[in-house]
């Protein structure tokens, strides 16, 4: 079986070589805003228990490479999830995550260099850094959304299943993190 691709095949914008799709999000960033019930986070989170499992990923369009990004920072948010109590505790450390310092591709930290073309200048890299904060912060909110059961609000099971994933080998944190 196949890994699943971004069906957002025709970015309005570049970064890089980095799809900057428009999303639905009530932060502020350079991601065009979404008019529409689904973008490529609500992709990345539907199709993210089946890709977890792909060790590679043939990329087929710039919109992959950000859908391969938003996967691996899910697993980052699980990771964080397994800890929490409550949808409120966790939405606390989604947020604590999303600020937190992170590489860009690029930078030396960056787990995907090769896949990933580095920024030209550095107005390009402050776009690129805004956009994947914005990324990271929407990406924590939704996951916190679809991870906690309403009922008991308590992680659940078939959402914790995949901590131990590893989309492609990757991690988006050091090791031992």
């Amino acid at each position: 079986m196949p890994a699943y691709h971004s069906q957002f095949t025709s970015p309005p914008q570049l970064v890089a070589n980095m799809a900057l799709l428009p999303i639905r999000s009530q932060f502020k960033g350079p991601a065009p805003r979404e008019s529409g019930d689904f973008d490529i986070i609500d992709e990345a989170v539907q199709f993210f228990k089946a890709n977890v499992f792909f060790r590679n990923y043939e990329i087929k369009s710039e919109a992959d490479r950000t859908l391969i990004y938003i996967t691996l920072y899910i697993t980052e948010c699980l990771k964080k999830l397994q800890k929490c109590t409550s949808k409120n505790q966790g939405l606390k450390e989604m947020h604590s995550l999303s600020i937190q310092r992170f590489d860009i591709p690029g930078e030396p930290g960056f787990p995907l260099n090769a896949l990933y073309g580095k920024c030209k200048s550095k107005n390009e890299e402050d776009t690129m850094r805004a956009y994947i904060q914005q990324l990271r912060q929407e990406t924590g909110i939704r996951v916190c959304d679809k991870v906690f059961d309403p009922a008991t609000d308590k992680p659940t099971k078939w959402w914790m299943c995949f901590v131990k994933r590893k989309f492609m080998d990757k991690s988006l944190s050091a090791p031992g993190q």
